[in-house]
């Protein structure tokens, strides 16, 4: 029994040194876990999710210092008694879990060793038994010498584990084992090699054959059954492989990016899995980073789950120079254990990972920045709409009602286009076409609903300030009010005039300053060939009413 308990002894404190330490070096991964364990879904202790990080601190501390207490022989009662109530707790619950499939990984050991459900059940057995025998055995557990010292070991443990703890949370994990560790190459993670174990399914279709039900099994061809079919169930017989890195996409209005991305030279990626939960003095130095990359010609991206709201939100409260992408929040917790926080990429590359914390020691040097890649598809999509709204216009040839057909379907077009990629400005169409969608709106009905994002373009420099001022004129015309930069002219009967002008004797500085070459009075003589002549809302009333007699 002596030597027994003594074997017991070594094992159960070396399994539990290891596995606290190996979740101490990621206690906001393991806080990650707990959560799941509390969601609906498991224990019903929503409650506690909030807590969930500083559980896992205490939890991984205690379970070090079992562990010690063990090998020491110090207080063996309490060690003992404690031991037996954590592992029939987490035996119970790896139990649950493995049996009614909730949760797949215990995180026993962090992403050190993943476990299956049913092997850490196994593991939580063998450990049970173990402590059974130290329970049972007690009398044997020999303290080991000097006693004075115990206590003092057991004092410096637990210093040292919260100081590790403290260090880890501020910065990051001391120890990577995750798929997205600094070196690996994200896209040939996410490869499936040649050869690779293919999962198998069985399926189960129920038919109605005679009034009967009847079930036949196939891999997955449709059985020729005589009968009506009910429905099928799948299920998996044999797991297939499953690369490293499979949950990583970069997303933006339904369009996937992650190629495109991870074949930059220069690109920095900064992760926030929830921004509505980042910390305001993270955003800050964010943004003195990403400041400093985009002038060095870094491709700068951030990554996150929320909601277009909370990004816009965000962007505009901590003035952000970079857009935001869509990925998989359990991916983006997975990458970095710090929200917001840094990944620097070569070609899809993980050379640097960082906290926020510690953004000012990344290294920045200058670079050539990425040169755009243009979709040549859209591109050529939006060259044929431009055709088609200008060569009905520029010809004659076709009457205002055909054009009015033409305007409508290249807007439906033009709408779709918007839903899915944002304006196609010159990063994505090139120069030239990027005026395209603008000319499409100009000619609609639609110049309310998109003059924002055309706003947002010019502002980005996607689309040149000028065609943003004519679109924002011939908006305030069209309801009634003084136009800004002077572009919009009515035909009148009598006459053409251009429309009122809101503070009409600076207007020239403001055509300057968004692009225009002329000046009002050059405008007008070379468009109407008139000298301008300064209308208010009133006056032109009277002229319409005048021609209208």
């Amino acid at each position: 029994m002596k030597i027994l308990v003594s074997f017991s002894r070594i094992f159960v404190a070396a399994l539990f040194l290891f596995s606290g330490f190996i979740k101490l070096n990621d206690p906001v991964g393991f806080s990650y876990k707990l959560q799941e364990y509390f969601g609906e879904g498991v224990l019903n202790l929503e409650f506690l999710i909030p807590f969930a990080l500083l559980i896992s601190i205490f939890l991984v501390i205690f379970e070090i210092v079992l562990g010690i207490t063990l090998l020491l022989g110090y207080l063996p009662k309490f060690t003992v008694w404690s031991l037996l109530l954590m592992i029939a707790f987490f035996t119970f619950l790896t139990f649950y879990s493995a049996y009614f499939n909730k949760v797949t990984d215990c995180g026993c050991f962090g992403d050190a060793l993943p476990l299956t459900p049913w092997e850490s059940f196994t593991k939580d057995v063998i450990l049970l038994v173990l402590i059974l025998v130290l329970f049972f055995g007690r009398k044997y557990i020999t303290p080991i010498k000097p006693f004075a010292i115990h206590k003092w070991v057991v004092f410096a443990t637990f210093t040292a584990c919260l100081g590790f703890a403290y260090y880890v949370l501020m910065h990051l994990p001391a120890f990577d084992f995750r798929a997205y560790k600094e070196g690996v190459n994200i896209q040939e993670g996410m490869e499936v090699p040649e050869g690779a174990p293919k999962a198998e399914f069985a399926y189960h279709w129920k038919f109605d054959v005679n009034g009967e039900e009847k079930i036949v099994t196939t891999s997955g061809d449709y059985p020729k059954v005589e009968g009506k079919f009910i429905e099928v169930e799948t299920k998996t017989v044999k797991e297939g492989y499953e690369p490293p890195i499979h949950d990583f996409a970069i997303e933006k209005n339904d369009t996937d990016y992650t190629t495109e991305f991870l074949e930059k030279e220069n690109l920095i990626l900064i992760v926030t899995y929830n921004l509505s939960k980042s910390e305001a003095e993270g955003l800050y130095a964010i943004k003195k980073v990403t400041d400093k990359a985009i002038s060095q010609g870094y491709d700068v991206i951030g990554l996150t789950a929320s909601t277009p709201k909370d990004i816009a939100q965000v962007q505009q409260q901590y003035s952000l120079d970079f857009d935001f992408y869509t990925t998989d929040e359990t991916a983006l917790k997975t990458i970095l254990r710090s929200n917001p926080g840094i990944v620097k990429l070569e070609k899809g590359t993980i050379v640097k990972k960082l906290h926020w914390n510690d953004a000012e020691k990344l290294n920045l040097e200058k670079v050539t920045p990425s040169k755009p890649k243009i979709n040549l598809i859209l591109k050529a999509q939006l060259d044929s709409i431009m055709k088609l709204d200008q060569d009905g216009r520029s010809s004659g040839e076709i009457s205002w009602e055909e054009q009015k057909i033409v305007d409508s379907t290249n807007t439906i077009f033009i709408e779709e286009v918007f839903k899915k990629y944002g304006y196609p400005g010159k990063t994505l169409v090139g120069e030239g076409t990027n005026i395209a969608a603008w000319l499409v709106i100009q000619h609609s009905d639609k110049i309310g609903a998109y003059l924002p994002l055309i706003k947002e373009a010019g502002e980005k420099g996607e689309l040149d300030k000028k065609s943003v001022a004519m679109m924002e004129d011939r908006y305030l015309v069209q309801q009634g009010l003084e136009q800004i930069y002077g572009s919009q002219v009515v035909n009148l009967k009598s006459n053409s005039l251009i429309w009122p002008i809101k503070d009409a004797e600076s207007v020239n500085e403001r055509r300057k300053e968004v692009g225009f070459t002329e000046t009002i009075e050059e405008y007008s003589e070379r468009l109407l060939g008139i000298s301008y002549k300064m209308y208010t809302l009133e006056e032109v009333k009277k002229i319409k009413e005048n021609s209208n007699q």
